[in-house]
């Protein structure tokens, strides 16, 4: 589900789903949540002078580096960076969305949660929903009741789950069920219960015939409940016992409730696991997830009877950015494999495969091994894509040149979904000694298929010339010599980050600004909002735009001259945005990981002394970065052109204008520097 922030007049809603809390409720919760009292429900906090410490629950440490400061209202883990409120933390716990966090943080201080009334249709949409919802819960403790209680579960079904080795222990975890043989016998319980016919055929339980009378879709069938990350049942999916001409697997069908492009079978079971060690097993069916999870090895999902979707990596990507897709050795699997790992690489994730030996899958593998030979498999054989990609044909390559070019010419392929320059050119520079072929070639073949056409040599050396003045210039930037942290180089978000941070820190102060014998006094919020918006420039990153919002939307709140409190920052409403306040309040260059906040309080750096300096500069630098990104928007959009088209030459002017404006900003950032 998606979070919308919607500005009513002066009220704000939060809105999730059919979920609608107002402004004033959400203040109230945020006024009343100690994020102490919040944290210890989850973790043993140590007090420690003015703060409390723990061993992070996030990553795995001896040495704590959790600290949570009362005064502040914030927590902060100095060592795998995650820091936030009491909201944040629930979410980030329990991987609960925003709005279940609100109302988790609300309930534990007794808050009612005022929402808005909903409309006629709203109401019952979500009322059918949840209806649906309740529906598959009966079904879900209805199938487990059918396979205990019942001889034809118990002979049947029982006896498959016993062959697979499964336990009684991880049935039961996961919930798995039967869904007896007669029929209709499962729909009948449900009406006879009060379970409206409606709701049975449109979660996909019940299939009403054209004859007349019912059928249930899983009749026969052991049944595999899946759960959507809250745990809550919103579909299953039946695996056949006997021949008698039946597809081997049949799922709930598409519904309100449930998409199986979505959601994965087990991310509610592995989702701590995936947090935690920060990397996702992906496998390809129900039975491997369990078997897996059954072996000590729960950071395991799989998708859901399809191919692998953008969706499904999306919600992974909630818990961690590392995965490895772990297939059968045979065609089908690693055909699965290379499909998949363009799509994963495409959303900036990293990842890695393991085909399984011939024969084998993730059920039978971890059937016939220890956790720890799963683990050290894994861990063996394990590839990035260019290796597997060559090994799988490395045999056709040596004797088939023409094979050999197709097979770069698909890695050159995958490496150009890469969205981060940095791992596209860690990977030309694999891809080129794998394959023994110019790494100058390969770089020029990526860029080209990221432009995604084909373009005349004209065209191509224009661009090239263009791209090539570029670098020279960016180079040229780079040498430029720094003060104190700032970086030529630095990337758009992180001159974001810093002039976010000089607001939240320093907005409330003034500066004197020299050039050359004449000294102007400038207010630090007025400067970089004038230089920002006055030139029409908007941050791109949504973490630091919210809070340059929210510093202009409470700046006068307070006394001029006054900063602004950092609690309106750390309790914004976006959950990512009051994160990277919170790091940016408690970041501190010379912080030694032995010296948890120095005598236990939350301290920041001062910069006051260099503002006069630092603060021109970073304006500059990131000027001279949005200039960067409007040059390479237009080379993209030259790359689509005729040059025979009218607006061809007004576009080539305008590159020039911006090269000229770069270079004379690259000028004005040394000048200041030295």
């Amino acid at each position: 589900m998606y979070l919308y922030v919607l500005i009513l007049r002066t009220s704000i809603i939060i809105h999730n789903g059919n979920t609608m809390i107002d402004r004033a409720t959400v203040d109230k919760i945020y006024a009343t949540a100690n994020v102490v009292e919040v944290v210890s429900d989850f973790i043993s906090l140590r007090k420690q002078g003015v703060n409390y410490t723990a061993c992070c629950p996030f990553h795995n440490e001896k040495t704590p580096s959790f600290v949570v400061s009362p005064s502040k209202g914030l927590y902060k883990c100095f060592g795998c960076g995650k820091g936030g409120n009491a909201v944040t933390f629930v979410m980030e716990h329990e991987k609960l969305t925003y709005v279940e966090a609100l109302k988790w943080v609300a309930k534990k201080y007794g808050i009612p949660v005022e929402e808005r009334e909903e409309t006629p249709e709203e109401k019952q949409r979500n009322d059918d929903r949840e209806s649906m919802m309740i529906v598959n819960a009966w079904a879900s403790d209805y199938f487990m009741k059918a396979l205990y209680d019942t001889d034809e579960g118990l002979s049947v079904a029982r006896s498959y789950f016993a062959g697979r080795g499964l336990t009684d222990a991880t049935i039961r975890k996961f919930g798995l069920g039967y869904c007896p043989g007669r029929g209709d016998v499962m729909t009948q319980a449900a009406l006879k219960g009060g379970y409206k016919e409606k709701f049975l055929i449109d979660t996909g339980l019940t299939i009403k015939r054209e004859t007349g009378g019912y059928y249930d879709r899983f009749c026969g069938r052991a049944m595999f409940p899946i759960q959507t990350i809250s745990g809550r049942v919103t579909a299953f999916s039946g695996r056949a016992l006997s021949g008698e001409n039946k597809a081997k697997y049949v799922n709930s069908p598409e519904s309100m409730v449930y998409s199986k492009s979505n959601n994965l079978y087990g991310i509610y079971f592995a989702k701590s696991a995936i947090a935690k060690e920060d990397h996702c097993i992906l496998v390809e069916g129900n039975i491997d997830v369990v078997q897996m999870h059954q072996k000590g090895i729960e950071n395991v999902v799989a998708p859901l009877g399809t191919a692998l979707t953008v969706e499904q990596v999306r919600v992974i990507s909630r818990f961690t950015r590392n995965i490895t897709l772990l297939f059968d050795g045979d065609n089908a699997g690693v055909k699965a494999a290379i499909k998949g790992v363009d799509l994963v690489l495409k959303e900036g994730m990293n990842v890695r495969v393991v085909v399984l030996p011939e024969g084998e899958d993730p059920d039978s593998y971890a059937r016939a091994h220890t956790a720890d030979q799963i683990r050290e498999f894994i861990d063996r054989n394990r590839k990035d894509f260019i290796s597997f990609k060559a090994s799988l044909y490395a045999e056709q390559v040596q004797r088939d040149p023409i094979r050999k070019a197709e097979l770069i010419s698909d890695m050159v392929s995958s490496i150009a979904l890469i969205p981060d320059d940095i791992q596209r050119s860690v990977f030309i520079k694999e891809c080129a000694k794998t394959m023994d072929v110019d790494e100058s070639l390969l770089t020029g073949e990526v860029i080209r298929k990221r432009m995604g056409t084909q373009y005349d040599r004209h065209t191509h050396d224009f661009i090239r010339n263009q791209q090539a003045r570029q670098r020279v210039e960016a180079r040229e930037l780079k040498e430029v010599v720094s003060v104190g942290r700032h970086k030529a180089g630095s990337s758009m978000t992180e001159l974001e980050k810093e002039l976010a941070g000089y607001l939240i820190k320093y907005g409330h102060c003034s500066f004197n600004y020299r050039d050359g014998r004449v000294v102007t006094p400038f207010n630090v919020a007025d400067t970089i909002f004038a230089e920002i918006e006055g030139e029409g420039l908007q941050f791109r990153d949504a973490r630091y735009r919210a809070i340059m919002e929210c510093y202009q939307a409470n700046r006068g709140s307070v006394a001029e001259g006054e900063k602004v409190p950092e609690h309106f920052f750390i309790e914004m409403n976006d959950p990512e945005a009051s994160c990277a306040a919170v790091d940016i309040l408690t970041e501190n260059d010379n912080y030694k990981q032995s010296q948890i906040w120095k005598e236990h309080d939350i301290y920041i750096d001062t910069e006051e002394e260099r503002l006069g300096k630092i603060i021109p500069k970073s304006i500059l630098l990131y000027k001279s970065k949005a200039i960067e990104a409007l040059i390479e928007d237009l080379n993209k959009k030259l790359a689509d052109m005729d040059e025979e088209a009218a607006e061809y030459m007004s576009v080539v002017e305008k590159i020039a204008l911006f090269n000229s404006m770069r270079k004379e900003m690259a000028e004005k950032i040394q000048r200041n520097i030295l």
